[in-house]
C-alpha cells in the first residue's frame, strides 16, 4: 500500500511539473542549490539571493546532493516528497499496533493517514524539505515509547535539519513526551535540541547566510520586526493575538484541518496535539492565507499529532466512528471532497498548446549561461549558478546583458499578473543589439546573447 501509494504520489507530482506547472517558488529554488551542491559550488539561490543555510537552516537537503551526483534531476526531489509522505503510514501503523489496536484497526489508520488531503495536495505543491520529517515525527514518538532513546535522538537530529521553525514543533513534542507521556530523557532531550537549534538557527545561522531576519517574519509585522521582538509581544501584548485566534478565518481552518479525522477526536485524548501548538499557533497568526488551507505545507507537521489523537481515541474504544468500513468511507469522502486531485484535469494541462514548443527551446540551452525565463519553465532550467524569472509586480526595468539567454511564453506568460507585460518584453528584445531570436513558435520564444564576433 505504501508503495503504490508513493508510486501515485509520484507520478501526480510529475506530472505536474512535466507540464511546466511547478514553478520557481518552491521547486525550483531547491533543485538550483541542491544542484549546485551536487557539482561542489556555493549552494546560493538566484531568486533569493543568498546561501541555502540562510532560507530555513535546512541542512538536510545536502543529503539529497548525493542523490544529484548520480543524476541531476528535479525528479529526484519529487521522488523523495513523495516517498517520506507514504512512508508515513509505516509509523502510524506501528504506533496503532503498539497502543493496542487490532491489526485490522491499525491497517485503517494507516490508510486514513494516507487518505489525508494534507498528504496530497502538500504533495503536488512544489517541493518542501520538511516532507522528510513527516515520518520522522511519527518515528521517533514510536522510538520514545519503545525505550529506543538513540533512535529518537537520531530522529529528532535530521528532523531539526529539514526546517528551521520544526525546531519549535520538537520543542513541544518534548514536552508532550516528558509531561503527559512521561518519557523523560526522550522528552528532556526534544525540549533542550528544539529549543537550542531554534535560538541558533533563527538568531546566528539564517542571519549569517542572509544578510537578514528570518524571512517569515515578514507575515507577523503586526507584533514586531523581529523573531525576539515577535516572541516579547506574543506573550506581553495578548490583545493582538485574541483578535486573530477568535475569528471566522481562524475557526474554518479549523475546520478543515480536523474534518477528515473529526469523528475519532475525543477531549480526552487530545494530548498529542500539544505538539502541534506551534504550528497552529504561527498558521493562525500568519498575515498569509495560504498558511490556512490544505494545499501548502504549513499544516503538514500538524497532521502526525492528529493521527497520534485518534489512536489514543480508538485504543480506549471511543470515537464517533469505530467500525473499519465507516472510517474509510468518512477518510474517502473527506478525500474527494477536500483533495485537490481535480487540478490534474482543470489547471495542469491549461499551457498544453505551448508545451511542445517550450520543450523543443528548452533543448536548445545546452549552456551553463545565466537565463532569463517565466516563472514555470524557471525549475527546468535551474542546473545553472543564475537564473530569474520575469515578474510584472516590482516595476523594476530588466538588465538584459546579464544573461545569456531568454525564454518568454507570451501565451501563457504564469509569473506575471499582466499578459502584456511578457509581450513588451519579446518587441524590446527583437529590437535590442545584444540578442538575437533563436527559436519561435506559438509565441515561445528563446532568445541567445550574440557571440563578440557577431557583434562586432
Amino acid at each position: 500500500m505504501i508503495g503504490v501509494s508513493a508510486l501515485i504520489l509520484f507520478a501526480c507530482s510529475s506530472l505536474r511539473h512535466t507540464l511546466f506547472q511547478s514553478g520557481a517558488f518552491d521547486l525550483g529554488i531547491y533543485d538550483q542549490v541542491t544542484y549546485l551542491m551536487s557539482q561542489g559550488q556555493p549552494p546560493i539561490s538566484s531568486l533569493l539571493g543568498f546561501h541555502h543555510m540562510g532560507n530555513h537552516a535546512a541542512w538536510a537537503v545536502y543529503l539529497l546532493a548525493l542523490l544529484y551526483k548520480i543524476y541531476p534531476s528535479a525528479y529526484w526531489l519529487l521522488a523523495v516528497q513523495a516517498v517520506a509522505l507514504a512512508l508515513g503510514a509505516l509509523p502510524t501503523w506501528h504506533l496503532a499496533r503498539q497502543a493496542g489496536l487490532k491489526e485490522s484497526q491499525a491497517f485503517t489508520m494507516a490508510v486514513v493517514y494516507l487518505l489525508n488531503p494534507l498528504v496530497f495536495n502538500v504533495n503536488l505543491f512544489e517541493f518542501h524539505p520538511e516532507v522528510m520529517a513527516i515520518p520522522l515525527i511519527l518515528g521517533v514518538v514510536l522510538a520514545a515509547r519503545l525505550g529506543k532513546i538513540s533512535w529518537f535522538c537520531l530522529g529528532v537530529i535530521f528532523i531539526l535539519g529539514c526546517k528551521a521553525v520544526l525546531s519549535l514543533t520538537v520543542a513541544a513534542m518534548g514536552f508532550w513526551l516528558l509531561v503527559f507521556e512521561k518519557r523523560r530523557t526522550c522528552g528532556t532531550f526534544a525540549l533542550i535540541a528544539g529549543l537550542v537549534w531554534f535560538v541558533i538557527a533563527s538568531q546566528v545561522i539564517i542571519p549569517m547566510f542572509s544578510n537578514s531576519e528570518v524571512a517569515a517574519v515578514s507575515r507577523y509585522s503586526y507584533l514586531g520586526n523581529s523573531v525576539l521582538e515577535i516572541s516579547s509581544n506574543f506573550l506581553l501584548k495578548p490583545g493582538l493575538v485574541l483578535g486573530r485566534v477568535f475569528s471566522l478565518d481562524t475557526l474554518e481552518y479549523l475546520a478543515l484541518l480536523v474534518a477528515p479525522v473529526i469523528w475519532g477526536l475525543a477531549p480526552r485524548h487530545l494530548t498529542p496535539l500539544v505538539s502541534a501548538i506551534p504550528a497552529l499557533v504561527l498558521n493562525i497568526l500568519s498575515d498569509k492565507q495560504m498558511q490556512r488551507d490544505l494545499i501548502h505545507q504549513y499544516s503538514l507537521p500538524i497532521l502526525p499529532f492528529l493521527i497520534l489523537a485518534v489512536i489514543s481515541t480508538l485504543a480506549v474504544n471511543k470515537g464517533w466512528l469505530r467500525t473499519r468500513r465507516t472510517i474509510i468511507l468518512w477518510a474517502l469522502i473527506a478525500f474527494m471532497v477536500l483533495g485537490k486531485y481535480g487540478y490534474l484535469w482543470s489547471r495542469y494541462f491549461r499551457s498544453i498548446d505551448t508545451w511542445q514548443a517550450t520543450r523543443e527551446a528548452i533543448a536548445q540551452i545546452q549552456t551553463k549561461g545565466a537565463v532569463l525565463t517565466t516563472h514555470s519553465i524557471y525549475p527546468h532550467l535551474t542546473h545553472r549558478p543564475t537564473i530569474q524569472f520575469v515578474d510584472d509586480i516590482s516595476g523594476a526595468p530588466y538588465d538584459f546583458s546579464q544573461f545569456e539567454y531568454i525564454l518568454l511564453n507570451v501565451r501563457h506568460p504564469d509569473g506575471t499578473r499582466n499578459p502584456e507585460f511578457a509581450a513588451n518584453l519579446v518587441n524590446q528584445l527583437k529590437s535590442n543589439q545584444l540578442f538575437q531570436l533563436s527559436y519561435q513558435r506559438d509565441d515561445v520564444y528563446l532568445f541567445v546573447k550574440k557571440s563578440l564576433g557577431q557583434l562586432d
